[in-house]
């Protein structure tokens, strides 16, 4: 025999899967709101579309870019840094390449090699074959901007094209790829 009225069991029963519910609404809740704070300040996940960062980044594959290092000053942007960034010539869609310029630097292409401030760029993010012979004319990067390009040279539009990157239109770096997991791991 117990001291438990057993008339009392159902509303022992519905009060603890209330509790239950409420406890898993609560949590969902939390996880959201650190997904939405994440996301919106820290890493986002990002879905590259296109070859132009060939062999660095495939068409399709999966990365988080790291929004925290520049919106707060942690680090500043740097030549061979990989960015995500709003395209000047429409704001409304974001581009990733590498930035190969920074303020104040001079940048010139001759017969396939980058120049900067007079000295050969070591690429070995660049394929040979996907390297383009165009050559480009020697130009200065103005104050709070970037020159890019793609890695995949041959097929990339890039500042070669459409000019610089206003530093307020760079808003992340790739930082890590997740898929597809057979390429798991850091942004080279």
């Amino acid at each position: 025999m117990t001291d438990q009225d057993p008339q009392h069991e159902p509303e022992e029963k519905g009060r603890s899967a209330a509790g239950a519910t409420l406890s898993w609404f609560r949590d969902l809740f939390l996880s959201v709101l650190i997904a939405i704070v994440v996301i919106l300040f820290l890493y986002q996940p990002v879905k590259v579309e296109g070859t132009s960062m060939m062999p660095s980044l495939q068409n399709d594959e999966r990365i988080f870019i790291n929004k925290f290092v520049y919106r707060f000053g942690i680090s500043d942007i740097g030549r061979g840094d990989t960015v995500v960034f709003l395209y000047p010539g429409d704001p409304t869609k974001s581009y990733i390449k590498r930035v190969i310029g920074t303020p104040g630097d001079t940048v010139e292409i001759v017969d396939g090699t980058v120049l900067v401030n007079g000295t050969a760029l070591s690429e070995p993010y660049v394929a040979e074959d996907n390297r383009d012979r165009i050559p480009m004319a020697r130009k200065v990067v103005p104050p709070d901007q970037y020159f890019v390009l793609g890695d995949h040279r041959s097929s990339s539009n890039d500042s070669r094209s459409w000019g610089w990157v206003p530093r307020q239109y760079i808003y992340g770096k790739a930082v890590f790829v997740y898929w597809p997991l057979e390429n798991l791991g850091a942004v080279r």
